[in-house]
């Protein structure tokens, strides 16, 4: 397992879908962490053929076209099991150019999503005589409404960024750049405005949303109260209350 440093911000780039993990994230096997943005430490690029499923020609097992598309599963895969056991940072998907079947899988396991205006998104696996098997038929329902996802995934239709954001498949939708990577660009935003914050109340929030979102409301409230106590005995807390008496910026180590 590859580990970022405390207080990196971690990249991942699987085709043109991009994801970044704001804080300490560890990111599983095979994955690197060289380079660097705008001065501040920046864990892996990876980078892999697009998700757009094969025009023609005979299809594999789950019809996607790409001479790694076994990787790539298991990486979609790797990142839907450490969801589900809570991946302790924030993730957040930017979508500069195609998502399309697994490359939208992908994004819809992560926290936010942002995307270009010209970007493309949608699963598109029904007009392969498949469905999506990533998980995009129980997170789609789960991010945009039940009717609505059935819509899109029986008409197999592709959306722009506009429209994504009309829907609220993505949170933001941003021109594109000369660059091309506009969201890429505000995802790094976004993951830095949430760095400051103290890791193990990221942690715990995200855990409290995610658990408390496939319950009723008088266990979500549990699930919260239990995870509020888990912050209580930190020293973080403590760090952030004198922090806050010294009127100075806290130095939080996530313990």
């Amino acid at each position: 397992m590859a580990a970022a440093a405390p207080g990196a911000l971690g990249a991942l780039q699987a085709g043109r879908a991009r994801l970044v993990a704001a804080c300490c994230a560890r990111l599983g096997p095979g994955l690197r962490l060289p380079g660097s943005v705008a001065g501040r430490q920046v864990g892996p690029a990876i980078r892999a053929p697009g998700w757009a499923p094969a025009a023609r020609g005979p299809a594999p097992r789950r019809g996607y076209s790409s001479e790694v598309k076994a990787d790539d599963e298991l990486r979609v895969r790797h990142l839907e099991e450490e969801n589900r056991a809570n991946l302790p940072v924030p993730t957040i998907a930017a979508i500069d150019g195609l998502a399309l079947g697994g490359g939208l899988e992908l994004a819809l396991a992560c926290d936010i999503r942002v995307a270009a205006s010209s970007a493309k998104m949608g699963l598109v696996e029904t007009k392969l005589a498949i469905i999506p098997g990533g998980g995009g038929t129980q997170r789609l329902p789960r991010a945009i409404g039940m009717s609505l996802a059935k819509e899109l995934i029986f008409s197999a239709r592709v959306l722009d960024g506009q429209e994504a954001k009309a829907v609220g498949l993505i949170s933001h939708v941003l021109e594109q750049n000369q660059e091309g990577d506009a969201a890429y660009r505000k995802a790094l935003d976004l993951a830095r405005e949430f760095l400051p914050q103290g890791p193990v109340a990221m942690r715990v929030a995200k855990l409290a949303i995610n658990q408390g979102m496939e319950v009723d409301l008088v266990t979500g409230l549990a699930i919260e109260e239990a995870c509020y106590a888990q912050t209580i005995p930190t020293k973080d807390r403590l760090e952030g209350l004198l922090a806050f008496k010294e009127k100075r910026p806290p130095r939080y180590k996530g313990e």
